[in-house]
C-alpha cells in the first residue's frame, strides 16, 4: 500500500477560489475577509466576537495581555500540551504552574487545581487535548471561587462541547488553531472567540502594534491619521488565511462527523488488543476528534512508532510532556516525577491517521500495522 500520511487537509477548491479572488484583489492584509470570517466564527462559536490572528500562540498571549497578566502573576495550565501553551504565559512575562493530568482523558485534573493556587495567580489556561473539552463547570467554579480568569487553549477544539457548555461559553475567552494539521486550516492562523466588544477591540490593537487604525480603515476610503496608543505586536490574519478559512468552516460538522465516525472504527478495532489503550469521553461531551491517539509501552513505544513509519504509516507523538523539555528542566527546575501522569502519557502515546479523506481500507492497514507492531 502507499504511504498513508499523518494528516491531509481538507482544502477544497472553492476555498482555492476564494483565496484566488483575494489574490487578484489589490488587498492582501487584514480587511473585509477578515471581518467576514471573524462574523461567521463568531456566530458558529455562539460568541459575542472573535478576532482573527496569526496563531493560537499569537491568541494566548494577546489574551493574557489583555485580561493584564503579566510580570509577578503565575497562570496555571497543563504539562500535557504542545509547548506553546506554557510559552505564551512566558511571553507575557507571567510564571506558569503546571498542574498534572487525569489519566483517562490527558486533560487537566480539575481536582488537583486548587492546591497550586497562591496569591500570585491570576488565570488558568486549560487545554482541550486532541479535542476533547476539560471539565469547564468545575473550573468556571473554582476560577469564580478564587476571582482568576479563564483563557481556554482549544487549539484542537474548535467544535467541541461537554455537559451542556460549548467551548469559550465558561471562558473568558478561548483561543483556537488553523495550523497546518487543523480541523479546518489556513496554514498558519488562529482566533479568539470571547464575549466582551471592548476586549475584542483592545485585542485587535494589540494584534497590529497597537495602532487604532488598520490598513484597510487608512487606505479604502479618505485617508485618515493613525495614533499607536499602547504597545502592540505583529499578530494580525491576512485576507487570504480568512479566505481560505470561510467555506471550511461551514463543512466544519461535516468534517467532524466523518472524523468521529473514524476514531468510532478505530476504538471497535482495537478494542481488547493487548498492549494498546485509548483515552475515554464522556457520553456528555461532543469530541472535537482532532486527534487519535493511542497509548501503548513506554519501552515499546519508539520501536513501534518506527515500525509503523517502515510499513507506510504516517505518526507522530503528542506530546513530550512540556515540563521535560530542556528549556523548561533549565529554568524551573523541573525533573522525571514532577506529574507523573502526564509523564506516563507522554512516554507511551503514539498518534494515528485521522482526518476526513482517509478511507476505511487505509485505517484497516494502520489497524493492522499497529496490531502487528504491538505483538512483535
Amino acid at each position: 500500500m502507499a504511504k498513508i500520511e499523518f494528516f491531509r487537509h481538507s482544502v477544497d477548491e472553492s476555498d482555492i477560489e476564494r483565496a484566488s479572488e483575494v489574490l487578484r484583489s489589490i488587498f492582501l492584509t487584514t480587511g473585509k475577509t477578515v471581518d467576514e470570517f471573524e462574523r461567521d466564527i463568531a456566530a458558529y462559536l455562539g460568541a459575542q466576537a472573535a478576532v482573527g490572528v496569526t496563531s493560537c500562540t499569537a491568541a494566548l498571549h494577546l489574551s493574557l495581555l489583555a485580561w493584564g497578566i503579566g510580570p509577578g502573576d503565575e497562570v496555571i495550565t497543563t504539562p500535557m500540551t504542545f509547548c506553546a501553551t506554557a510559552n505564551a504565559i512566558l511571553q507575557a512575562g507571567a510564571t506558569p504552574v503546571f498542574v498534572d493530568v487525569e489519566e483517562s482523558s490527558g486533560n487537566l485534573n480539575a481536582e488537583l487545581v486548587e492546591r497550586k493556587i497562591t496569591s500570585r495567580t491570576r488565570a488558568i489556561m486549560p487545554v482541550h487535548l486532541y479535542g476533547y473539552m476539560c471539565d469547564m463547570r468545575r473550573l468556571r467554579d473554582i476560577a469564580d471561587k478564587h476571582k482568576l480568569i479563564i483563557i481556554e487553549d482549544a487549539a484542537h477544539c474548535l467544535e467541541g462541547a461537554r455537559d451542556g457548555v460549548r467551548v469559550g461559553q465558561l471562558a473568558e475567552a478561548a483561543c483556537y488553531s488553523f495550523y497546518a494539521t487543523k480541523s479546518i486550516t489556513s496554514g498558519e492562523g488562529g482566533a479568539i472567540g470571547l464575549h466582551d466588544p471592548d476586549k475584542a477591540d483592545l485585542l485587535r490593537k494589540l494584534r497590529s502594534h497597537g495602532i487604532d487604525r488598520t490598513a484597510a480603515d487608512r487606505y479604502t476610503a479618505q485617508y485618515r491619521h493613525w495614533d499607536m496608543s499602547i504597545l502592540g505586536w505583529k499578530y494580525n490574519m491576512d485576507n487570504i488565511q480568512a479566505a481560505l478559512l470561510i467555506g471550511q468552516l461551514k463543512r466544519a460538522e461535516a468534517l467532524r462527523g466523518r472524523r468521529n465516525a473514524l476514531a468510532q472504527r478505530y476504538e471497535t478495532a482495537l478494542a481488547g488488543v493487548h498492549g494498546v489503550r485509548v483515552h475515554k469521553t464522556a457520553p456528555t461531551a461532543k469530541h472535537g476528534r482532532h486527534l487519535f491517539t493511542v497509548l501503548v509501552s513506554p519501552e515499546k513505544r519508539d520501536g513501534i512508532l518506527h515500525f509503523l513509519q517502515e510499513n507506510g504509516v504516517g505518526v507522530a507523538v503528542n506530546y513530550t510532556a512540556v515540563h521535560l523539555l530542556s528549556y523548561y528542566r533549565r529554568h524551573f527546575g523541573h525533573k522525571e516525577g514532577d506529574f507523573p501522569m502526564a509523564e506516563a502519557i507522554g512516554s507511551g502515546t503514539i498518534s494515528l491517521p485521522l482526518y476526513p479523506k482517509l478511507t476505511d481500507a487505509e485505517q484497516d492497514y494502520v489497524v493492522a500495522k499497529v496490531i502487528e507492531a504491538v505483538k512483535r
